[in-house]
Formats: C-alpha cells, structure tokens, sequence
C-alpha cells in the first residue's frame, strides 16, 4: 500500500513535457509508459483485508453454540476419569462447580443417546447453522463416537478385577479422559475467541462430513 501511495503521488508528467525538457523530439518517443503493477498491487491488498475480515468476524451466538457442542463428548467421558478423581481428588474439585449441570444431564433418561443425535440432525445437518457452528459440532459428534469405543470393548471382553490386566485399564482409563478434557478445553476456549479448533484425527473426519 505505501509503494502504491508514492507511485500515485509522484505521477509521471505528459510526453511532451518530458521531450521539451530534455530537447528530445517528440517522434522519438514512441510508446507511452504505463505502471501495470499498480491496480494489481491496490486490488490484492483489498483481497487481503476483505478475506482477513471475514475470517476474523464470527457472530457471538455461532461461538456459544460451537462451544457448547463439545460438552457432550466431556460429559460423555467423565466416567473415564474415576481413577484420577480417587487418586487426586483435586481434579474432582475443580469440576465441582460443574456438578449440577453434570447431574441433570446424567438424571434424564437416554440423555446421552437424545443428545447425539440432536447434535448431529439439528446442527450437523442443518443448512441454517453456518460452517463453522456445524463444523466445531461435527467435530464434538466424531469424538463422542470414539470415546465409546472403549466402552463398548469393555463390555465384549469383560472388566478386570485385578492384576496387570486392572493396571492396564486404569492406565487407559485415565489416558482416555487427559485427552477428552483436554480437547474439551482447547474446542471451548478457541470458539470462544472466534478461532476454529483443528483436533487431531477428527477434524479431518469431521471435514469430509460436512
């Protein structure tokens, strides 16, 4: 923008200005000069700033919505974190202001199954929500999916009850719930600064859904 500020700034005079000034006759200037680069210059720096805007701009309401998309895979995982709730019961503490939500969600019956598929019809596959509300759901939708495949695992191959088989699932188990809370944390905190969170190994799922 500044070398096109100069370059407009210091116009170049009229040909035959230029040939009197200098004794030069005027057949002897034969093509006029012209500055191509200016308009190219002028409309990529408008590209840049209308794309940076748009990318920059998203409506409060679609930050909150994507935001919250991903509790549902958070509650859906807290189960995981039952051995890191017993051995550090700090943990626990710092989810306690979160336990009335977290009650009412686990009170209503089939909450889990009614709000999957109401994540994934209602936002998803709604053309009314824009790409990045049903991108960041999609995202939560995805998760919440793998986060029951340890689950339904357990359930074909039995549970433990002690020995190293009981080390591996506690391992495991607290493995499964790091990872669902910490992307719990970084869909939340980036949607609410208006950037798209990008989680490893669902986003791309998640894209091709959309």
């Amino acid at each position: 923008m500044s070398t096109a500020s100069l370059l407009r700034f210091c116009a170049l005079p009229p040909l035959q200005t230029l040939s009197r000034s200098h004794g030069l006759p005027s057949s002897t200037i034969h093509t006029p000069i012209r500055l191509h680069s200016l308009p190219s210059i002028k409309n990529r720096s408008s590209r840049t700033v209308i794309s940076m805007s748009y990318r920059a701009t998203v409506p409060a309401s679609d930050r909150l919505l994507a935001a919250l998309s991903y509790s549902l895979p958070f509650f859906n995982s807290l189960h995981y974190g039952r051995f890191l709730f017993a051995r550090f019961p700090a943990v626990g503490g710092a989810l306690e202001p979160l336990l009335p939500l977290i009650g009412a969600y686990r009170s209503l019956p089939y909450a889990s199954f009614v709000a999957f598929f109401a994540l994934y019809l209602g936002v998803v596959r709604n053309p009314v929500f824009g790409r990045y509300v049903r991108f960041n759901a999609m995202q939560a939708v995805v998760l919440d999916v793998l986060l029951a495949l340890p689950a339904l695992l357990q359930r074909i191959f039995g549970v433990p009850a002690r020995g190293l088989g009981f080390r591996l699932l506690e391992v495991s188990y607290n493995v499964i719930f790091i990872m669902a809370a910490g992307c719990f944390f970084y869909g939340l905190v980036s949607c609410v600064l208006g950037k798209t969170p990008y989680l490893p190994l669902v986003a791309s799922a998640a894209d091709r859904q959309l």
